[in-house]
């Protein structure tokens, strides 16, 4: 699950890492609000109005200014609230802008002696250790570092029985070339940023930039976090920050049902019983002409209830052509698949495009039964050859 970057500072806060102060806003008046608020408490004068959206390349895209006045306050946020933001993120289509973080800014007129850092923490996937990477070429896209100056990318692998030690901490500080007192604040920033991640059950937590300002203090200017769904239960508190609104309506329709959806931009909506073999159906579309559309699990208990809905979901999405029902019955019976796939079709109507249902195992041969004296434009198969060559014959 993506948070907003008020969100992610949050959870920063609530670990002792320094960030920067920050209100979010959902209208004008609330941000110019926070803006007073934030030269009350903090004494600034300048002000950085923020686009709050589940992308990054927010300020490529206009959706990060800087705010001089209360009135360049008022006119930037009267600008970023309700536009359409494009990053090289969102795609094409943009995501609408809803909410703005008002953020005291940190670069202080006249100051000449602040450095930004990259400071990343995340899963290598290759090792299944924890990682935090890192460079001093802060406040610009990691990926343009990795390719352009790929000796300045740094990683720090954590030992999963013993976690983050001392000595990594103040190996990552000596390698951005800090001394001093900015040399003891990384520690502590590093020590607290990787406890936050460990402590959310995170994926992600990336802050770009990390500052260090001119009395040595360093300081999380923007941060970019990705919460593990499973570990949600854990955490009701950071359940809560979901925003629906970011997410796609039709995967936010599917989690209501305990679907796992995934939207992609094939032509073949696909519905299956495990996520291994939803990778193979994948592969199986793409074999027979076709591309798939969707990645739908409905999981080792689905019953006719849960196929016709997933059916529903499916067809949602108008660039679906045919759909692909694959189904291995080990827990799940598969004359009960048969049976939703026949109510889902006599409950929605008029299905407009071709069905493919291939049953294997337990009771396959009675569901396939159950499909064919239907009397429903259904086309079955038990081998999974059979139905990759219905699923090109019906594309066709």
């Amino acid at each position: 699950m993506n948070l907003h970057e008020y969100q992610g500072k949050s959870i920063l806060a609530k670990y002792g890492v320094a960030v920067a102060e920050g209100y979010a806003a959902s209208s004008v008046d609330e941000a110019i609000e926070a803006a007073e608020k934030l030269k009350n408490e903090t004494g600034t004068q300048y002000w950085v109005v923020k686009a709050q959206i589940h992308a990054g390349g927010r300020g490529k895209g206009g959706g990060v200014k800087l705010a001089k006045s209360m009135r360049e306050v008022r006119e930037l946020s009267e600008k970023i609230l309700g536009m359409t933001l494009v990053t090289p993120q969102t795609g094409k289509d943009g995501i609408l802008v809803r909410k703005v973080l008002i953020q005291r800014d940190m670069f202080y007129p006249g100051e000449s002696e602040v450095e930004e850092y990259y400071v990343g923490v995340l899963l290598n996937r290759a090792t299944g250790r924890n990682m935090i990477m890192y460079s001093p070429q802060g406040g610009m896209s990691i990926e343009e570092v990795a390719e352009q100056t790929p000796h300045l990318i740094f990683k720090e692998e954590i030992d999963p029985s013993v976690g983050l030690q001392g000595f990594q901490a103040r190996k990552l500080a000596f390698n951005l070339g800090l001394s001093g007192n900015a040399f003891k604040e990384m520690v502590k920033f590093v020590s607290r940023l990787y406890a936050a991640y460990e402590g959310s059950d995170a994926s992600l937590f990336e802050i770009n930039p990390v500052i260090k300002s001119s009395d040595n203090k360093i300081f999380a200017v923007d941060c970019k976090v990705t919460i593990d769904n499973n570990a949600l239960l854990r955490h009701p508190d950071i359940a809560e920050m979901r925003d629906t609104d970011e997410e796609d309506p039709i995967e936010v329709e599917a989690s209501e049902f305990d679907l796992s959806y995934v939207k992609m931009d094939g032509n073949v909506g696909c519905m299956v019983n495990g996520a291994g073999l939803a990778m193979a159906t994948m592969d199986i579309i793409k074999l027979s002409g076709g591309e798939p559309a969707n990645f739908l699990d409905v999981g080792g208990t689905a019953d006719a209830k849960r196929v016709e809905e997933a059916m529903r979901i499916i067809l949602k999405d108008p660039e679906v052509k045919a759909i692909l029902i694959n189904i291995f019955g080990g827990i799940v019976r598969c004359d009960r698949v048969a049976q939703g796939v026949v109510d889902a079709y006599k409950n929605i109507g008029n299905i407009p495009v071709p069905i493919v249902v291939r049953l294997q195992g337990t009771n396959a041969e009675e569901g396939k039964k159950l499909i064919d004296d239907s009397g429903l434009k259904v086309h079955s198969a038990i081998k999974l050859q059979d139905a990759a060559k219905l699923v090109g014959e019906v594309l066709e």
